[in-house]
């Protein structure tokens, strides 16, 4: 071997090793910024699906004389790669207007059965029954004041129906410490939808 090639192979090898050592010392910065884009994109997709689960949800339940709790396990059964059942609850609520400047009564409330039980952003129940409908039997039965979002925009006898869809995401990598002072961002994993119809 000529001695231009020989210099010319221990060129290349040392700038392999530079290469490779220029990677290791990159590969930190490129995962701490990888890691939380994905579970940013999981929570994107999450909200996503938990906003069409109301839509749907709030079409049927306007539109439909299905009881509500087959209404939910049906939207339920269209959530994956979601698991409601572990992480996530429903809830389909009955609404009445009583005219301009009167406060909107509540009529119907019903949650989900098979899901945790988080707590809904509309009304809250202190008496669910027991028979597996998931209806709130703690409400008059003219109805309960509410304030909602349409708060004095319903004429008198109106009534609109709202789903809310709640779910705990498992966030993986939030909050994780890549060392020399460096961490990932902290991501809320609590997603939430309504829809009124």
């Amino acid at each position: 071997m000529t001695p231009s090639k020989q210099l010319t192979l221990t060129r290349a090898r040392r700038l392999q090793g530079v290469a490779a050592v220029e990677f290791a010392l990159v590969l930190p910065f490129l995962l701490m910024m990888a890691v939380p884009v994905f579970d940013l994109a999981r929570i994107v997709q999450g909200d996503m699906i938990l906003t069409n689960l109301s839509r749907e949800g709030a079409n049927l339940a306007s539109r439909s004389s299905q009881d509500p709790q087959t209404i939910m396990t049906a939207l339920a059964m269209t959530t994956p790669p979601l698991d409601m059942a572990s992480n996530g609850s429903m809830y389909i609520s009955k609404i009445m207007g009583n005219g301009p400047g009167k406060q909107n009564v509540i009529l119907e409330h019903y949650r989900w059965t098979q899901g945790p039980q988080q707590a809904s952003k509309v009304w809250n129940c202190s008496n669910w029954a027991s028979d597996g409908t998931g209806k709130c039997t703690s409400i008059p039965s003219g109805g309960s004041p509410i304030n909602d979002a349409m708060s004095n925009q319903l004429a008198n006898g109106e009534v609109i129906y709202v789903v809310e869809g709640l779910y705990r995401a498992n966030i993986l990598f939030a909050g994780m410490s890549l060392g020399f002072g460096a961490q990932t961002p902290q991501l809320s994993g609590n997603l939430y939808a309504k829809t009124i119809f």
